[in-house]
């Protein structure tokens, strides 16, 4: 089954799954959807907040009542993401400026391309100078960077360079794996290390990538580029990443496990829905058949497109007001319910802007002029509104001020009877007491 027909099956595809466990048994599709879809800011409250506890105290440990304290969050823990591709390609300065300006005022995290055939088209002259340059941007607006890909049989992940011999071929995926890892350690520490291996034993890609990775064999080939990116970076975050979300993929990373114990540190799960969403009892059975895993999740690859299909492939017309207005409905009620699920890490969009989207399909959160669409601004409410904790209050008698709060980095002001006023910032972290002891 190819990429395209897979995505279109769509329901069908996961029709293994099960059912919510954290539904009632009784009941039946439509009532688990609602159950489901209904639960969701509950869950939110439960999974991504934590109580804690500032207590304030003077340079002899006596309490101080009465401190006025201000709470704004700086950033959130989990991820809120989007490819960064775009980045120094807008055409223009001003385009440009938009395109980093709304990035940096809604997401906390960037995908950044590694693709090899584009990356290195010619052997042995990667193009590091231009990720440097975006990765030096992303660190100075506080944006985590993930590299993606390391490995794809894909012809985006195969260079017409690539000699005949599998031995070779084998050798310079491993080196560049090492190298890319190695490089950047430090500035960027999470990688989509390989990509989309379900698909091998169906031949998608004729490419000399795949012919070397089938007869390697898939798991294999998966294990031994995490094991190269786990030598190169320790502390790195490694991904396995996939379209897939059916049987073949969960036995291959089953079979990764096995093979290697924990190699791998989080799932990785593609959800282009370029032609309509997931149902929410079939995104919610993705979710809970993966958790299983025991590992993070993370939806890498999310799109719901604002412009009409116009035929097959990539024929798409351009974005227009009703479908913008679905658009926005439709990710919010994806981002609520996987903001909601305990397992979800990370949620990446692709792309943010429809100027150089995939598939040319109006798939951004900013149109071609990179002016906000209302998916944007509806977002920017709820990742920096909605589940952006403010709060102010006094300490009491005992110099406390309780708190609950979003997990993640937090600016604390402070502020005594007499004027005098302090600045601190504190973590909010899941698992944690999350009780701070400041001193004025």
């Amino acid at each position: 089954m190819n990429r395209r027909a897979f995505l279109k099956a769509g329901a069908a595809a996961t029709s293994f799954l099960l059912l919510p466990t954290t539904a009632p048994s009784e009941q039946k599709e439509g009532g688990a959807r609602e159950f489901i879809r209904g639960g969701a800011d509950e869950r939110i409250e439960k999974h991504r907040k934590g109580g804690g506890r500032i207590n304030v105290r003077d340079s002899t440990g006596k309490p101080l009542k009465g401190v006025k304290i201000t709470v704004e969050q700086v950033r959130h823990d989990f991820l809120f993401g989007c490819n960064f591709f775009m980045f120094g390609q807008c055409g223009d300065p001003l385009a440009e400026e938009q395109y980093r300006q709304k990035f940096a005022d809604v997401f906390n995290y960037s995908t950044l391309g590694f693709y090899w055939a584009a990356y290195e088209r010619e052997m042995g002259k990667p193009k590091y100078s231009y990720t440097e340059q975006v990765v030096e941007w992303t660190h100075a607006h506080g944006i985590r960077s993930k590299g993606h890909p390391l490995v794809w049989d894909h012809p985006a992940g195969s260079p017409a360079w690539l000699p005949e011999s599998p031995q070779e071929i084998q050798r310079l995926s491993a080196e560049r794996v090492k190298q890319i890892v190695s490089r950047f350690k430090g500035r960027i520490d999470m990688w989509d290390v390989v990509n989309e291996a379900t698909h091998l034993p169906n031949k998608v890609n004729k490419t000399k990538m795949a012919k070397w990775a089938l007869e390697y064999g898939p798991v294999r080939y998966v294990t031994d580029h995490l094991k190269i990116a786990r030598a190169a970076n320790p502390e790195a975050t490694l991904l396995v990443n996939d379209y897939r979300t059916d049987p073949p993929y969960l036995r291959l990373l089953e079979a990764v496990k096995k093979e290697t114990g924990t190699s791998f540190d989080v799932v990785g799960i593609q959800s282009h829905m370029h032609d309509g969403p997931w149902d929410v009892s079939q995104t919610w059975r993705v979710c809970e058949t993966y958790a299983r895993l025991g590992l993070p999740l993370h939806f890498t690859e999310a799109t719901l497109v604002s412009g009409p299909r116009t035929g097959p492939g990539e024929n798409w017309g351009a974005t227009n007001a009703e479908l913008e207005t679905k658009q926005a409905k439709e990710t919010e009620g994806l981002y609520k319910l996987l903001f909601s699920h305990p397992a979800v890490q990370g949620i990446t969009w692709w792309d943010f802007s429809d100027r150089g989207a995939w598939q040319r399909a109006a798939a951004g959160w900013v149109r071609k002029d990179m002016s906000a669409k209302p998916v944007y601004d509806r977002m920017k409410a709820l990742i920096k509104g909605d589940w952006w904790t403010k709060a102010q209050g006094v300490t009491d008698a005992e110099g406390n001020y309780p708190l609950r709060a979003f997990f993640g980095t937090h600016r604390l002001k402070l502020e005594l009877p007499g004027g005098s006023q302090a600045t601190r910032e504190v973590h909010w972290q899941t698992g944690s007491q999350n009780e701070f002891n400041l001193v004025m």
